[in-house]
């Protein structure tokens, strides 16, 4: 393995802290992730040396900070290798991309009758945009199934598809489960029926690599915070046919050509989408982050995490009375699982006394945990900056949490 754990975990300031006065284990990488020095360091720049409202002004730091800003837009285009720069669109987080999504083309393309496909692994954000249009249009929201191992039964998704049929919206990796799905093919379906699809990327760019023209999905989001990167910056990549034809979702400011009190003309891409004053200080720092990845190596990044995956799941399954929860072949760096007879909630917060962050719930995933007729589960979700040695220590946490609940 050529990644040197020690210098990158001393690139993440955080890593170094106590939490009940024993050394923070941060397992919670699924719901959020540290940021390295590098990223820090950027944002502070921004404010102390650089701030200025961009686009429009012709004063020095406004243009200095504009090229700034669509430099970045370039480094997330190379990132996910888009064709073009003008279809990457900033966005507060994944959950703007997909409303802005399902608000904009279901403006445009869906009405009464029509039909929506997400999937039973959905985060409540790729559920509740879908549902809310197919309420407003009264279409038809369709779900597909899964097997026991969480994996997608794509035989039922493909019977799914009709000429009704207006959007499939399903994620690239579950949340809950670490499940990878197949979401080439999923697309390649799809398009066999002329139906574009939204890949839900906002637990997939940070563990492998992304090409949206290899895919050839027609959108794609994902959010800065889960990839290393700020809070409150996300991504919609989207192909220009669509964002082009689709209205915007938000008004206002910079998404303009025109404005009198008779009529408004629109802004070209990328502005259309981009209403109001951009957080351009998280757009550089969310580009920052990116380079930082690529500087430690997506491939050394996706090793390193199989071989964490592979490590935790064979300690923790010798644990009796411990059950994991999707057990698909294809996985990234997450874990779900129950003790029998303990409740989550009660094992998680005797977890979080031994320093250790891990998430427990429903994790945005209620429709999920009904499938398998549970509340909720413990989740491990392990990045490259976590040690084997971590995770033997959640391994004696939870031989504690069984010895305290007999």
């Amino acid at each position: 393995m050529s990644l040197d754990i020690q210098k990158i975990r001393n690139d993440f300031p955080i890593l170094s802290r106590q939490v009940y006065k024993k050394p923070l284990i941060y397992f919670d990488n699924g719901a959020t992730t540290q940021k390295p020095q590098v990223v820090l360091d950027e944002e502070i720049k921004i404010y102390t040396q650089e701030n200025s409202n961009i686009h429009r002004g012709v004063h020095y730091l406004s243009e200095q900070l504009t090229q700034r800003y669509e430099d970045a837009r370039k480094v997330v285009q190379k990132f996910v290798n888009a064709p073009y720069d003008h279809e990457v669109i900033f966005t507060s987080g994944t959950t703007e991309s997909i409303n802005t999504i399902a608000f904009s083309y279901g403006e445009k393309y869906v009405n009464e009758g029509d039909e929506i496909i997400i999937s039973t692994l959905e985060h409540h954000a790729n559920i509740v945009p879908w549902q809310v249009l197919c309420e407003r249009k009264k279409a038809v929201l369709k779900v597909i199934p899964i097997n026991e191992s969480g994996e997608l039964i794509l035989d039922e998704y493909e019977k799914m598809i009709s000429p009704k049929t207006k959007m499939v919206s399903v994620n690239h990796v579950s949340n809950a489960l670490g499940i990878v799905n197949d979401v080439k093919r999923i697309i390649e379906i799809a398009h066999q029926n002329d139906v574009p699809v939204l890949v839900d990327g906002a637990q997939s760019v940070q563990h492998g690599k992304v090409d949206v023209q290899e895919l050839d999905c027609d959108f794609f989001v994902f959010s800065g915070h889960k990839v290393y990167g700020p809070n409150g910056i996300g991504v919609i990549y989207g192909k220009e046919k669509w964002l082009n034809e689709m209205p915007p979702f938000m008004t206002g400011g910079e998404m303009i050509k025109k404005v009198t009190f008779e009529k408004t003309t629109f802004n070209e891409l990328p502005f259309k989408f981009e209403a109001g004053t951009p957080n351009y200080v998280a757009a550089i720092g969310l580009a920052t982050a990116i380079d930082y990845i690529q500087d430690v190596g997506i491939e050394n990044i996706i090793e390193y995490e199989k071989e964490l995956l592979d490590y935790a799941t064979q300690k923790l399954e010798s644990i009796e009375g411990l059950k994991i929860v999707g057990t698909a072949e294809k996985k990234i760096s997450v874990i779900s699982f129950n003790l029998d007879n303990i409740h989550h909630y009660d094992a998680g917060m005797v977890i979080d006394k031994m320093g250790i962050a891990v998430r427990t719930g429903h994790h945005c995933a209620e429709p999920l945990m009904q499938r398998f007729n549970i509340e909720g589960t413990i989740r491990a979700s392990f990045s490259f900056y976590n040690t084997k040695e971590e995770i033997d220590k959640l391994c004696e946490a939870i031989i504690t949490v069984k010895q305290m609940f007999g």
